[in-house]
């Protein structure tokens, strides 16, 4: 894991020593123009790569809630079992992303996430075709896999190629995974529509924006971190980035995982029910689907600006308590008058639900180096979606058991309390290093 971390060569050019006698005309094979070409290619094909996979890593899911009652009617679904389905990509989240480092060190990140795409690709395919509930799921998990290891992959991979830019990458792929977020869940009933209202062709279509993701990583395959491609680092830094964490150790680790973990239920429950509490109140399909569009849009700016100013606090616990009264404003408003003013209580939960670009930034910078990072992602993301895995299915629970939506938001906006507390712990200016090394 000591390869994670990979800088520019231009940053390991400037902290290379030249060695005596060295003329300052000789070429290294780091200097050379060749070289040099080559790194800034790879470095734009990984940006490039980065922001079309980031697109993919939630279609998969709004699609499937846009068109939820149309899914649950021709596959004959219970509620129970809808709030099942809804829980399922944290599941997925959970057992595959904690397999994600140790494929990262087999095959190469780059690898694993061009994996993770075709995945997508595949299983987005198959499951509106297979004509069973049982076949349903089986191929959402495997489009689910593949988000699951890029979930967990992607801090990494900006760690390791963009070292001095955590906080603007960070933040650009969020705006990717928050725009494709938001354009499935707003254009998933319309393009349904307009092929004859089929809804699954209305699912397939997303299946084209992963097999595009696919082709940047190509490349990249023989990406594996390579030792002459890290960056020299003090001897002090790099003997601790080499030292073994144990990571449940960390109060931090913890923190950040149930924050994960809180942030991840509501934004499921968000993605797999919302457009169904706005169409039980009176709005329209079409209108529902694009208010959970809203939601999700808000993250496309919030999530270029809220890392950006994470990295320049020392304490992001103010963030987290802010994104966290919207949340309950908007679950209050959602709860007194769902349609009225359904617009408003729209904002509120898309502001609230840019935790997750904060979480993703604090996964960053609570560790220092970069298999730091690949381990608190992982234990993270896999421990937090865990967590987040009761949340959709007892909300599908209490609403067929209740025959309303009173319930279910008051769970809702209940989960946004230890959200605050635990996120604020989170975003003290510590590391896991400090407190999992052994």
């Amino acid at each position: 894991m000591a390869s994670e971390e990979i800088r520019t060569v231009e940053t390991r050019t400037a902290m290379s020593p030249t060695p005596r006698g060295a003329g300052a005309a000789t070429n290294t094979p780091e200097t050379t123009p060749g070289a040099g070409r080559t790194r800034a290619w790879a470095t734009r094909l990984v940006v490039v790569g980065i922001m079309l996979s980031a697109l993919n890593l939630r279609p998969a899911i709004t699609s499937l809630g846009a068109l939820l009652e149309e899914v649950r009617d021709g596959l004959g679904m219970s509620g129970s079992v809808a709030g099942l389905l809804t829980s399922v990509p944290p599941l997925c989240f959970a057992v595959f992303g904690v397999m994600a480092p140790r494929l990262a060190r087999r095959f190469g990140p780059a690898a694993v996430v061009c994996a993770g795409m075709a995945a997508i690709a595949v299983g987005l395919v198959v499951r509106p075709y297979v004509g069973n509930t049982a076949g349903f799921l089986a191929a959402s998990a495997l489009a689910l896999m593949g988000i699951a290891v890029s979930n967990v992959l992607m801090p990494v991979i900006v760690k390791r190629w963009f070292p001095d830019r955590v906080g603007s990458m960070t933040g650009l792929y969020s705006m990717a995974l928050a725009a494709g977020t938001s354009l499935a869940a707003a254009l998933t009933v319309p393009l349904t529509d307009a092929m004859g209202g089929n809804w699954k062709s209305g699912l397939v279509v997303w299946a084209t924006i992963a097999a595009a993701a696919v082709l940047p990583w190509l490349p990249l395959l023989r990406d594996r971190g390579p030792a002459d491609a890290r960056p020299q680092e003090p001897a002090p830094e790099t003997a601790e980035a080499q030292a073994p964490l144990r990571i449940t150790r960390s109060r931090t680790a913890w923190s950040l995982a149930v924050f994960f973990g809180l942030q991840a239920t509501a934004a499921y429950i968000t993605m797999g029910w919302m457009p169904q509490i706005f169409r039980d109140a009176g709005v329209p399909a079409g209108t529902a689907g694009v208010l959970l569009a809203v939601i999700m849009v808000m993250g496309v700016p919030l999530a270029f600006v809220i890392p950006r100013v994470a990295t320049r606090l020392s304490h992001q616990g103010p963030i987290v308590l802010v994104l966290g009264v919207c949340g309950l404003a908007g679950y209050a408003g959602l709860y007194l008058a769902p349609s009225g003013g359904a617009w408003a209580w729209a904002l509120l939960l898309g502001v609230s639900n840019c935790s997750f670009p904060l979480a993703l930034t604090m996964v960053g910078m609570r560790a220092r180096s970069g298999p730091g990072v690949a381990q608190l992602s992982a234990f993270a993301q896999s421990t937090g979606y865990l967590i987040s895995i009761p949340g959709p299915l007892l909300v599908g629970v209490l609403y067929q058991q209740s025959g309303g939506w009173g319930l279910p938001i008051a769970l809702m906006a209940a989960l946004m309390v230890p959200q605050m507390v635990v996120g604020f712990i989170a975003g003290r200016d510590r590391t896991v290093e400090d407190e999992a090394t052994n």
